[in-house]
């Protein structure tokens, strides 16, 4: 996409425009009044007290013992603590992602064997602009996510009918088509939602970018939430389409997400966002109306605490891209993830600049392990207190839902105790989650067990796949072999 795009960039950022290209005069939303926008959320400072926090099992106290009369004794719990890591080390669904063309490769082990875990990929349907997706298309999808699989990524996923150029677009697909296109996707979508990190909700203009649309879809708000919409239905509830730009989404449902919100299956809890000119201009290329793009990041920094975002640079400009600026405006945005293909450029001075290993290390979540509590020796059947303190110390929270559990192995055996009630997408960033359980001891032969915690992926498709477990911050935990978190020991008599 982008190589068609290199010459033009100065004269892009000079028209205020978007990534691939600008929006036309009737592609952009009217933008709401002064009065209304004052509304939105002022910025979340990363201290605590100023973020607008759920307030659910990751930070209450322990569930209630419902325990009879009769119940076996509650053993008492000792508290531990662990040591820091700045260690760079990989975690799914955050960082820095290749580009990829699904649809073509055959083997992507090499992707994550050099330091990524997330792929972003295009999937071209110029072909069927005006009929239905092909068996041979659709075939092609399957072996491609079967290899993302394989390799142990995640999918940042578009579907788009051009490759621009800009200004003078192929052509994309009508709104009946798109969303016919949409409702034959379902399935796929469906059956591979496993390996989707995210889906960007493409289809609209070129690179799918949701400007120059050939089919005036920009021009009719109905049209755009439609389509949105359309595939937001489509895609599992436990998943997130993210739009291109964040006026459409104020257009749609208000004001930003705030945590009496957040975590539902509505379309807006569900509608997250990318920027393909992150840093670019002034205006990051369009992605902000002009003389507005302090009022849409502070109402961005709000929403992202609860839905992710992303995206790619576009051109280096200096008073934004060098690495002060984006480092800060990566933490305030709660950037998950962002491209390292492009613009190379900018991403080149990062390193040179220093701080790509800030943003290795922060991009996303980073759970830091700083204390936790449990026996040293009890019965099997004895009723404990678990709590664990996780700071993450990341630009964001986790993208998508996931169980978490403690874990009992030993002498052969192994024992996983759910965590209940634990929304890991609560675990906002610059904060300090306690969780704290009241749980019994499983039924295991006497012996000394290592106790662990465990992160697995939802999917029981990947859920025994230890590349696909969250590894929490903190030095010797990490258990490679199965993905778990190393806790400590406990003495069961």
């Amino acid at each position: 996409m982008h190589t068609l795009r290199v010459a033009l960039v100065t004269a892009l950022a000079t028209l205020s425009v978007g990534c691939g290209g600008a929006p036309a005069a009737n592609d952009v939303p009217e933008i709401p009044d002064r009065a209304v926008l004052d509304a939105i959320a002022t910025d979340v400072a990363s201290d605590a007290s100023t973020i607008d926090a759920p307030v659910d099992a990751s930070s209450t106290d322990a569930l209630a013992d419902t325990r009879s009369a009769d119940a076996p004794s509650t053993a008492p719990s000792v508290r531990r603590t662990y040591m820091p890591s700045d260690e760079v080390f990989l975690n799914p669904e955050r960082g820095f992602y290749r580009s990829v063309e699904l649809t073509t490769t055959s083997n992507l082990s090499s992707i994550r064997a050099a330091g990524y875990t997330l792929v972003h990929s295009y999937v071209r349907l110029d072909s069927v602009r005006d009929r239905a997706i092909t068996p041979a298309i659709l075939d092609a999808m399957v072996r491609g996510f079967g290899v993302a699989r394989a390799a142990g990524l995640k999918v940042i996923l578009r579907f788009a009918y051009n490759f621009g150029p800009y200004p003078n677009s192929e052509p994309d697909a009508s709104r009946t088509q798109i969303l016919a296109h949409i409702a034959q996707l379902r399935p796929f979508l469906r059956d591979h939602a496993d390996v989707i990190a995210v889906v960007q909700a493409g289809f609209i203009g070129a690179w799918g970018e949701w400007h120059t649309s050939t089919n005036n879809l920009l021009a009719n708000p109905a049209d755009r939430r439609a389509i949105l919409e359309g595939l937001l239905d489509a895609v599992p509830a436990e998943r997130t389409v993210q739009v291109r730009y964040p006026p459409y989404k104020f257009e749609m449902y208000g004001e930003a997400l705030t945590s009496s919100a957040a975590f539902r299956s509505t379309y807006a809890a569900r509608t997250g966002h990318h920027n393909d000119c992150f840093l670019s201009s002034e205006t990051d290329v369009g992605t902000y109306p002009s003389g507005q793009a302090e009022r849409w990041r502070t109402y961005l920094s709000q929403d992202n605490l609860y839905v992710p975002m992303g995206g790619e640079t576009c051109a280096v400009f200096p008073a934004r891209t060098d690495c002060a600026t984006a480092v800060a405006e990566m933490e305030r945005l709660r950037f998950t993830y962002i491209n390292n293909d492009y613009e190379p450029m900018v991403v080149s001075r990062w390193m040179t600049q220093g701080c790509r290993t800030v943003m290795d290390r922060r991009l996303g979540y980073r759970l830091a392990l700083t204390e936790a509590s449990f026996p040293e020796r009890a019965s099997a059947g004895d009723a404990f207190e678990f709590s664990i303190s996780l700071r993450n110390e990341g630009y964001a929270a986790p993208i998508n839902p996931r169980a978490a559990y403690v874990v009992f192995e030993g002498g052969g055996r192994r024992e996983a105790i759910a965590v209940d009630a634990l929304e890991v997408r609560s675990l906002l960033p610059a904060m300090t989650h306690t969780i704290t359980r009241t749980m019994r001891v499983p039924s295991l032969p006497a012996g000394s067990y290592e106790v662990s915690f465990w992160l697995p992926d939802a999917s029981m498709r990947l859920r025994d796949r230890a590349e696909y477990a969250i590894r929490l911050a903190a030095t010797n935990v990490w258990n490679a072999s199965n993905g778990s978190n190393r806790l400590g020991t406990i003495t069961i008599r």
